[in-house]
């Protein structure tokens, strides 16, 4: 029995008899004036109400995406009057902020090259997107690969506004990191000979995704929280950074922690920090559903924006264009792009493709909201949505009759539980928000514009351009992580740093003021508010209804 309501297997029967067809269809990549036409059209970041002008630091005047336009110009959760930072709690050399890939390969290296290091972290260990990627890690090992393919590829598919020299050096590092992960003991997708098996990503022209079936992230992110337990480096998890500290001439000298459990304030005083607190996907940017794990509320940005950091391409969002339609409770969660690299294909109501699936992810997503939005061919679902078929049991048809086993067992398992075998049946999909494309701008050694803060991974501004290829980001949280821990280790050799201060809160505070900006928010927030509307009136009117 298919865990398809009727109304929505008329449809599969339809894809079913163009399936025949479909196989031998070559749909070409689009010019880049059509596609620069439909991105304007229909991709979510040129909705007039999906960014605003910020009016105030860094990058005042600059129009970023309004949910965090709205944070960044709030009033800070801490009163720094009320702060005692003589009493200092820990006194380490390098504060790692964020324990997902980015956060714990930068605290192996950094204790690997004798520094003192204190791990602190929103949730627990590994709570972070990087268990939840799926698709693998993107590096030029093929003898049909080059450094130079790959870095025109980053480039392109960021619209070439990423930084070159960021670039240079994730594609430099990446076989580096693959090799790194390997030794520690990922066991990564090989043939019988031991080679990689490798695949395609949109926007990417060779072969060159590294994976561990469909579960890549999550088997990345067990080995090195492995690894480092056994290095025993110290954690604090409930313990999110709620503001940064500088000295007296603006360099970074710590942190102001905040433990979730009892509210107490713990003061970090180190030498140098390292931001890697991921994403923006649970403020739900333009309202879309996300992949992110419920901790990516953008407090790094938050914190280093107040501390003086410059944040880059942060007016783009990535709406990654297969997230789960149906069933509903797994509602924008993950579709690996790896399903269309290795033959999925998108399809309509009508049975037909519409768009060559390989295509940058802005450009997928985009002809997705113009097929269901624009032309009315989505499939409909019992309450009121509307999505596309991902049609994988062609990754069988088109591989063996174990393909989809072998290299996608999370999604098989994951859809088995709602009744729908994705070997027999499509899978209804939707974009959803996935990636927040910029982040604290860093060079290629992740420094950024405060002299002792780094910044690794999502939560970093500069790599990815506006739009991020798939594949890159797991490579991005390791090429950083291990480039911050590196250049935070050189830096404390000689850095003299004063006394912690929150200063710079204050003078934000009066900045603010000054500009007559009151709306009322806190910032950063440390986990997002599902609660209705019409829950939070009946609690505020509970005294009445007693």
């Amino acid at each position: 029995m298919s865990g398809y309501p009727m109304m929505m297997q008329e449809s599969i029967k339809k894809l079913e008899q163009t399936r025949s067809f479909r196989l031998s269809q070559e749909i070409p990549r689009m010019p880049f004036a059509e596609r620069e036409a439909l991105l304007h059209e229909w991709h979510p970041d040129y909705r007039p109400d999906s960014i605003k002008e910020v009016r105030i630091g860094p990058n005042k005047g600059e129009k970023l995406t309004n949910k965090l336009v709205d944070l960044l110009e709030g009033r800070s959760c801490v009163d720094p009057d009320q702060v005692n930072l003589n009493q200092i709690d820990y006194d380490v050399d390098i504060l790692v902020i964020g324990a997902g890939g980015g956060g714990v390969s930068a605290a192996l290296i950094a204790q690997e090259k004798g520094a003192r290091v204190l791990m602190a972290t929103k949730l627990r260990i590994g709570d972070s997107n990087t268990v939840m990627a799926e698709g693998g890690i993107a590096a030029a090992t093929q003898a049909n690969d080059s450094l130079d393919r790959h870095f025109l590829d980053t480039m392109g598919g960021g619209r070439f506004k990423n930084k070159r020299d960021v670039v240079s050096t994730l594609v430099h590092d990446a076989p580096l990191m693959v090799e790194w992960l390997k030794d520690l003991g990922c066991m990564f997708d090989t043939k019988d000979n031991g080679d990689f098996v490798v695949s395609f990503a949109g926007g990417h022209q060779r072969r060159r995704v590294h994976s561990c079936k469909d579960l890549s992230g999550l088997e990345f992110m067990r080995v090195i929280r492995d690894e480092f337990r056994n290095q025993k480096i110290p954690l604090l998890e409930y313990t999110p950074a709620v503001e940064l500290l500088l000295d007296e001439e603006g360099k970074c000298t710590g942190a102001l922690l905040q433990n979730m459990e009892t509210g107490e304030y713990l003061v970090v005083k180190a030498k140098a920090v390292i931001l890697a607190t991921g994403g923006i996907g649970r403020l739900h940017p333009c309202d879309f559903p996300t992949t992110n794990h419920y901790g990516a509320t953008a407090d790094g940005l938050v914190i280093a924006y107040r501390a003086g950091a410059n944040l880059l391409h942060m007016g783009n969002i990535q709406f990654h264009p297969t997230g789960a339609m149906w069933p509903e409770q797994m509602l924008g969660q993950l579709i690996t792009e790896a399903c269309r690299g290795n033959g999925a294909q998108l399809v309509n109501v009508k049975g037909e493709r519409f768009i060559n699936e390989l295509e940058t992810r802005d450009t997928v997503s985009s002809g997705i909201l113009r097929e269901v939005q624009g032309r009315g061919n989505g499939i409909p679902t019992p309450t009121g949505r509307a999505g596309i078929w991902l049609d994988t049991p062609l990754i069988n048809i088109r591989g063996d009759a174990g393909k989809l086993d072998r290299m996608f067992a999370g999604i098989v398992h994951r859809f088995h539980e709602y009744g729908i075998n994705v070997r027999e049946e499509p899978i209804l999909i939707f974009p959803t928000q996935h990636y927040q494309n910029g982040g604290v701008e860093i060079d290629p050694e992740a420094r950024t514009k405060v002299p002792g803060l780094y910044a690794a991974g999502e939560c970093s501004g500069g790599v990815q351009g506006i739009n991020r290829l798939g594949g890159n980001s797991l490579l991005d949280i390791f090429v950083f992580g291990h480039r911050s821990a590196h250049s935070a280790v050189t830096y404390i050799k000689s850095a003299q740093v004063g006394a912690p201060s929150l200063q710079h809160v204050k003078k934000y505070h009066q900045q603010l003021k000054d500009l007559g900006i009151h709306n009322g928010l806190i910032s950063p927030i440390l986990l997002p508010d599902y609660t209705r509307e019409e829950v939070k009136v009946r609690s505020a009117n509970g005294a009445s209804m007693n």
